[in-house]
């Protein structure tokens, strides 16, 4: 019977990138406690199923490659060799030739082993490729040991292409519009059994929503992980050594989030490992472990996801980075005066760089500014602290979906925004003129605290429909600071499918998306940390102008 390899290649891509994530992961453990057997163990296995999986489809190049790494595994086990630097590193090679192979195979092309011989050969001097025994091969594939990662649980899954997840999740969006039309509809309806059958379609919708959201919930844990071969092969390449500590592994999060935070983590780490941390000897000398440590967080937060990369090293040094942005013209004056957050943030902008030289990981001033475009890019923001000679703390706060968010409407100059609402705090009426400047912005008491607010109509320049004699406003607040915005009305609460800008509203400010309404209009999605940010600088130029 002739094997269709077109319909089986999705399944084997798949499951070889998982076997190769695991296999990455179990040598690194095994680099750090070589006498780990389960390590041993799982290594072993996921190189026999790699290699089982490629002979079935038919792929030689992986099936001899997979085989040799079995051979040196197999020295391992019969302690002919012990678990070094070199013979990790030799298995990390081997690992590394097994990924290209699969990607070569992914793109449709016939994967070779020209390039590679020498390492095949290394790895089959070590073990004798004809003494593997097929009892130890099987063992290593069916122990009932537990494997690092998989569970009895994994056996009750299946895949599901991602495309039709997003499929699913339109739909449910466009439900929910239908079902806030039907509602709107029924407004004059008394039936008591009518409107009691909305009720249960409500909450079933609700329960629908929340199994949909969590279809696409994966834990952040897998790309923390995919970051220690990284810190481990660039510290020692730049004679550094350092360790990874992850916390938070199981908070998940919105798949295409982690996709997107997947560059940012590199660079924040490689700017750790050439900025932050110290040589060994420079290390000791400061009385410092000469290991150095960067440690990977998560946690969710007021419905954000919280992602710190934190290092122990040099730490950020505020008057060479003055000196840098004073030749740079990014800062008038000696910039004394400037708050630490403020100066640390400089590092932020495009083409800024304290290095004198150009290395292989920095140097052109383009890492930390790919990161705050990326976190920008998902709407998210990014801050900086740090201690000199204590280290640097990196912290990214993004939606933890850009799908579906509960969001609060309100209207001005006839149109309708939405706020996102774990951003609204609360709503009170305007004082008539109170603090009010004349470009619209100004300040309102809230029980004795003076808050900035901008007016929605002066903001965006709306010139529909009449001003109302009294308006509201909706104190918000994100990552500490809180302001108002000032309203025609309130409409309340209702769930918004956040849809993608047109490329002509893309680089209006205060906006982050769209999202259609109940009576099919199309409404904006508020940016709070944008409009927070628009308050405080009409705030202060308000005051500086009244001084003056």
């Amino acid at each position: 019977m002739e094997i269709d390899r077109d319909a089986l290649m999705p399944v084997f891509l798949a499951e070889s990138d998982e076997m190769l994530a695991l296999l990455e992961e179990s040598l690194l453990a095994l680099e750090d406690t070589p006498d780990d057997g389960e390590s041993v163990a799982t290594i072993f296995r996921c190189a026999h199923t790699l290699k089982g999986n490629a002979e079935s489809i038919g792929f030689v190049a992986i099936t001899e490659c997979a085989h040799a790494l079995e051979s040196a595994l197999d020295a391992l086990r019969k302690r002919r060799v012990v678990a070094s630097h070199d013979f990790v590193s030799l298995l990390l090679d081997a690992h590394d030739v097994l990924r290209s192979l699969l990607r070569i195979a992914g793109d449709g092309g016939d994967p070779s082993l020209d390039d590679h011989r020498d390492l095949v050969e290394r790895l089959t001097q070590l073990g004798d490729a004809h003494a593997i025994e097929p009892s130890i091969a099987a063992r290593a594939a069916t122990s009932d040991a537990p494997t690092r990662g998989h569970d009895a649980a994994s056996r009750r899954t299946m895949r599901v292409d991602l495309r039709t997840l997003d499929r699913i999740l339109t739909a449910t969006g466009e439900l929910s519009i239908a079902r806030a039309r039907l509602r709107g509809a029924m407004e004059g309806v008394t039936n008591a059994e009518t409107w009691d059958a909305l009720l249960d379609t409500d909450r079933l919708f609700a329960e629908l929503r929340d199994h949909v959201m969590r279809l696409r919930l994966v834990p952040v844990g897998p790309a923390f992980r995919a970051q220690v071969r990284a810190v481990r092969d660039l510290a020692a390449a730049h004679g550094k050594r350092a360790r990874v500590v992850i916390e938070g592994h199981d908070v998940e999060v919105d798949t295409s989030v982690v996709d997107a935070l997947r560059a940012p983590l590199t660079h924040m780490i490689r700017n750790a490992i050439d900025h932050g941390l110290e040589a060994p000897s420079d290390r000791r000398a400061a009385g410092k472990n000469p290991v150095g440590t960067i440690a990977l967080r998560a946690r969710h937060e007021a419905g954000r996801l919280v992602v710190e990369v934190s290092d122990d090293g040099a730490g950020l040094r505020r008057e060479r980075i003055l000196a840098r942005a004073r030749a740079q013209g990014l800062v008038s004056g000696d910039g004394v005066a400037l708050r630490d957050r403020d100066v640390f943030d400089l590092v932020l902008a495009p083409g800024f760089s304290t290095r004198e030289e150009v290395t292989d990981l920095s140097g052109r001033g383009v890492g930390m500014d790919v990161v705050a475009r990326s976190v920008q890019a998902l709407k998210g923001t990014i801050t900086l602290e740090s201690v000199e000679n204590h280290g640097t703390t990196i912290t990214i706060r993004v939606p933890l979906t850009l799908s579906i968010i509960d969001g609060f409407a309100v209207t001005a100059a006839e149109q309708t925004y939405v706020i996102p609402l774990e951003s609204v705090r609360e709503c009170l009426e305007l004082p008539e003129g109170e603090g009010r400047h004349d470009d619209g912005s100004g300040v309102v008491r809230v029980r004795g605290e003076a808050l900035p607010y901008v007016r929605l109509r002066d903001l965006f320049a709306l010139r529909g429909g009449e001003a109302p004699a009294r308006e509201s406003v909706v104190i918000v607040e994100h990552d500490g600071g809180r302001a108002g915005l000032a309203v025609d009305a309130l409409c309340g609460e209702s769930q918004a499918v956040v849809k993608p800008l047109d490329k002509l509203l893309r680089s209006v400010d205060a906006i982050t998306g769209s999202t259609i309404l109940g009576d099919g209009r199309v409404a904006l999605i508020l940016d709070v940390p944008a409009i927070l940010a628009e308050a405080m600088r009409r705030q202060r130029r308000g005051t500086q102008g009244a001084r003056a």
